[in-house]
């Protein structure tokens, strides 16, 4: 099983992208909430609803309360029973209609209307309801409705007074306020002489379109209550629906999103997309943060906000590059909206926060850069959280301080890229930005080897980083893994140190005893001898990776046109005189194959002057490029123009050189 899945891993890299992305498609869909009541599944009496007004889809009665049902039991009283009177609210409007100046019309038949809507109880002095329930009949149905959210003739007035627009006219009004819940002597009767007591599980019924909950409205018990016993029925109704499209709609949004990952890797970062690791890696952070939001959401799907987003940018941007990061974080945030209630103001809040993190995080030289980090992450979801309630008028969200909670365990969580980077790194064989300045670092184990047995060598090294640091920073490459890798290039000197012109110190040159096919072996031997001392050293495969290529495919020129001279007329086999190769394969390799290549040939120069220094870049850069060492290298005829203008200063500037000025 496993030698198939190293076969289409390595042999068939479309296939293995391809499994990688149904996988991918496949766990995040099923991640995804399936059922439709699923927002309101985890509310919480004191939360704001957030979301658009939450409309009924279908008829349903709602359960009692168990307070309720014990009160019935406990109660030995007899029920009192009220009817429900529609024309009430008519015949009011016909009364009051004269009296309403046309410019208050709107206003007061608004607070009317919600008056009536209410109710205006009406019942004998002498008779009190039964624990301040009154039972409501309404076309055939029996509603039980708490007295306190009802208004007696007495409270209505005083409302009516407090909001309308004109107190005087809201006062003439109140005289004609008639009850339209009516105290119903007979039926009450009726049934306490059948000694029937009618005890049912449901006290109301909602029908279809009827708001269970307004925008913004702050949840209470009773809201809470209708709202659950909502989502039974709903459940109860689903369990018979089919769930096709709506599994089909989350299949496709989850192609949609990941397909648009995986297109701009392939478009515009194909160093990524072809590489089967960091394609795992990228669609890998996707499926653990869905993974995530969805077991964190099954609790509480206000707390998503504790899920840490923000750490995919960071740790997309140690391992890539910062737009790569912003893009998988943007597609992260579009899959996770699914799990939220509002989501706009998932995505709002998410986008401020992630691009902040990301401009917080462009410099990745310095640890500390993630604690900042982590502050101005929680600074930005504030601010975000802040300005989208304030805008929407819910200032109330605001005042609540367990909703921040969430913010600050997602901007602490930012402090684990520490040990995710170190994880990541093992398990990818990625190289973070820390781990190349920790090898920078000139008391590492091999550099200080390097320094001390071949200081010749380790000079070299060292301007060699310089220029190609420089270089790479002008033409957009990564300056510190460059650095890096100029700093190891020429390990493997530290084998036959003396037969390298830089750790030569005025004596006589060994080469001397040797045939030019020896001393062209000994010098080629030093990359492997270099890969082989990296290896040891365990140094990352990309540090290696320069040690490999900064030769290329060349030829030891000195030594090869030394055997010519002495086999004049020979057919001669160059290839004991050519590196083993491969020839450098990415901008960075390429930029310290020339620098090494200039800085090399510097050395012998008998004049420092800008002529010569002018003529040796270009003789040397000039003869790699001919030579076909950087047609695998993503580098341009207009970046290496560049780097000749940056060499030739450098170098000026090594050796002192003044600039002749025209008199």
């Amino acid at each position: 099983m496993n030698s198939i899945f190293t076969k289409i891993r390595d042999k068939h890299a479309l296939w293995y992208k391809g499994i990688v992305f149904t996988f991918c498609i496949l766990v995040c869909a099923y991640l995804l909430p399936k059922q439709t009541s699923w927002k309101t599944n985890r509310l919480k009496a004191g939360e704001v609803w957030r979301d658009e007004n939450l409309v009924s889809k279908i008829d349903f009665l709602i359960k009692k309360t168990d307070t309720e049902k014990f009160l019935e039991k406990k109660s030995t009283d007899i029920p009192l029973y009220f009817n429900y009177n529609d024309q009430a609210y008519n015949e009011f409007l016909q009364k009051v209609q004269s009296i309403i100046p046309e410019g208050q019309h709107k206003s007061t038949l608004a607070i009317i209307d919600s008056i009536y809507k209410a109710g205006i109880y009406f019942f004998p002095g002498n008779l009190t309801p039964k624990d301040s329930l009154l039972y409501v009949v309404r076309d055939n149905e029996v509603r039980i409705i708490h007295q306190k959210n009802l208004f007696s003739k007495t409270s209505a007035k005083v409302f009516l007074k407090l909001n309308a627009p004109d107190e005087i006219v809201a006062n003439e009004i109140a005289n004609y306020f008639e009850p339209n819940i009516i105290y119903d002597e007979s039926l009450s009767k009726e049934l306490s002489s059948s000694e029937q007591k009618i005890e049912s599980v449901y006290k109301s019924k909602i029908k279809k379109g009827d708001i269970l909950l307004y925008k913004n409205d702050v949840i209470t018990k009773t809201q809470l209550n209708l709202v659950n016993n909502y989502n039974d029925e709903l459940e109860l109704q689903n369990a018979n629906t089919p769930l096709a499209p709506y599994l089909t709609g989350q299949l496709l949004a989850c192609i949609l999103i990941l397909g648009i990952m995986m297109l701009f890797l392939a478009f515009f970062r194909k160093a990524i997309f072809s590489q089967n690791t960091h394609v795992t890696f990228i669609f890998l952070i996707i499926v653990l943060i869905v993974l995530a939001s969805s077991i964190i959401c099954k609790y509480n799907t206000n707390y998503i906000y504790a899920v840490p987003f923000c750490l995919v940018p960071i740790l997309i941007r140690v391992f890539f590059d910062s737009r790569t990061a912003l893009f998988n974080f943007l597609n992260i945030v579009l899959l996770c909206s699914f799990f939220t209630i509002d989501r706009f103001e998932f995505v709002y809040v998410q986008l401020i926060a992630g691009i902040g993190t990301i401009f917080s995080v462009a410099d990745m030289g310095k640890r500390s850069k993630l604690f900042i980090s982590a502050l101005l992450t929680m600074l930005f979801y504030l601010l975000a959280f802040v300005s989208y309630h304030l805008i929407n008028d819910t200032s109330i969200v605001l005042k609540n301080i367990t909703n921040y909670i969430p913010f600050m365990i997602s901007s602490l969580c930012v402090l684990f890229s520490f040990p995710l980077i170190f994880l990541f790194e093992k398990l990818f064989g990625f190289v973070s930005d820390f781990t190349l300045l920790e090898l920078c670092d000139l008391n590492s184990p091999l550099l200080r080897q390097l320094s001390q047995k071949v200081p010749g060598t380790f000079q070299h090294s060292l301007q060699v980083a310089n220029l190609a640091e420089e270089a790479c920073y002008k033409i957009g490459g990564n300056a510190l893994l460059v650095r890096t890798g100029a700093m190891y290039h020429d390990v493997g000197k530290m084998e036959n140190s003396r037969f390298f012109i830089e750790n030569q110190v005025g004596e006589v040159s060994p080469h001397e005893d040797l045939s030019p096919e020896e001393s062209a072996k000994i010098i080629i031997d030093h990359v492997i001898k270099g890969v082989e001392k990296a290896k040891e050293h365990q140094l990352p495969e990309s540090i290696i990776d320069f040690i490999r290529t900064h030769h290329g495919t060349t030829t030891t020129k000195y030594f090869l046109h030394n055997y010519k001279k002495a086999h004049d007329g020979e057919i001669i086999n160059e290839d004991l005189f050519r590196y083993p190769g491969p020839i450098p394969f990415s901008k960075e390799t390429a930029v310290l194959m020339m620098a090494d290549g200039v800085e090399a040939a510097s050395r012998s120069l008998k004049k420092y002057d800008a002529v010569a220094i002018d003529e040796l870049v270009d003789k040397i850069i000039n003869h790699l490029t001919e030579s076909n060492q950087f047609i695998n290298a993503d580098i341009t005829f207009r970046d290496i123009n560049q780097i000749k203008k940056i060499f030739k200063k450098r170098l000026m500037n090594i050796y002192h050189v003044r600039i002749e000025y025209p008199r």
